[in-house]
């Protein structure tokens, strides 16, 4: 049913997002609407399992999309994992039904928790909120009265906390980026902090050090189908052009044979780290996170040389996933 809902919706949008930048606000909204995020009768890790499921479908349309479906999917996963149980009250249900949309302002803190470089942001504490200031170079999914999470360091204090911020803030200012290589429908924005005040009840965590280390298998975890995806959609294609290449195809070194046995590889893979457990874990992930990404870009190659002359143009469904594979 949902690939049925992404064939007539996201399919004819593709090459506008691709070479327009067109951002498909209106399809996770649509995926809201449809419960892809909804946590609803399930169990934490069930919820998380199905969305990993609902990014791999999207993906295979569209991995710029399903790359935005992964950047609201981290912004749930913090307010899910919040202590603040008035923000998660405040935000939980619009987030899962796609009413409120939002991305991830992590790229700064994760590169900082692994020592390489600074935080952007500083905190002043004002009573018991915060000024906010400086600079995010790239954060994406977002858009007018659109939420994203971030990462400040405390003035004065030897710790960091973490923050719910509304795009549309007096002391925000967003400049897009649209220059990249693929992936231009992103939404993507270099965000600037002017003394933001924060307030209390938009505190995600007052130990983001501690909170990250919890969230970040997860903001790991629904990475890894955005190369299942481009894996599955590449296979389709090469199928499709093989009975166009009068039999050359057969003597390429890879074959479509060998993606799908990588592909269920990994699927399997990955899903032996939900059986039977009751969180995921951030070490466990990341050869699986390696190797779908190094598979994706096999298969975006593959089926450039499979399917010959017509891929190298421009606006091609094989120069596309091979862009967003390099992604």
């Amino acid at each position: 049913m949902l690939e049925q809902w992404l064939k007539k919706t996201l399919k004819p949008l593709v090459q506008d997002i691709d070479m327009e930048g067109l951002y498909p606000d209106q399809i996770l909204r649509g995926l809201g609407e449809h419960g892809c995020f909804s946590s609803q009768d399930r169990s934490y890790l069930e919820t998380v399992q199905q969305e990993v499921e609902t990014v791999k479908v999207v993906s295979k349309f569209c991995m710029t999309t399903g790359f935005i479906a992964w950047c609201h999917l981290a912004l749930l996963t913090y307010v899910r994992h919040t202590s603040n149980e008035a923000l998660k009250q405040q935000f939980l249900p619009g987030l899962e039904r796609g009413d409120i949309l939002g991305g991830t302002g992590l790229s700064n803190p994760m590169k900082h928790f692994a020592g390489l470089e600074p935080l952007h942001l500083s905190a002043k504490p004002v009573g018991e909120n915060y000024e906010v200031s400086g600079t995010l170079p790239s954060v994406s999914n977002l858009g007018p009265n659109h939420w994203f999470g971030a990462v400040a360091r405390v003035e004065g204090e030897d710790r960091n906390i973490m923050i719910l911020v509304n795009c549309s803030s007096e002391n925000v200012r967003l400049k897009e980026k649209k220059d990249y290589l693929g992936i231009n429908g992103s939404a993507t924005y270099a965000v600037r902090f002017s003394e933001q005040v924060i307030p209390a009840e938009h505190i995600l965590a007052e130990d983001a050090d501690a909170f990250v280390a919890t969230i970040r298998p997860y903001f790991l975890v629904y990475q890894i189908p955005l190369g299942f995806g481009v894996m599955e959609a590449a296979i389709a294609a090469v199928k499709s052009a093989n009975s166009k290449q009068n039999g050359c195809n057969e003597y390429l070194s890879e074959q479509p044979d060998t993606i799908s046995a990588l592909l269920k590889e990994q699927e399997a893979t990955l899903s032996n780290q939900f059986a039977n457990k009751d969180e995921l874990y951030w070490e466990a992930l990341l050869p699986i996170r390696k190797a779908s990404a190094e598979g994706a870009i096999l298969a975006a190659h593959m089926t450039m040389l499979h399917v010959g002359g017509p891929a190298y143009t421009k606006k091609s469904h094989p120069a596309r996933r091979l862009r967003e594979a390099i992604f």
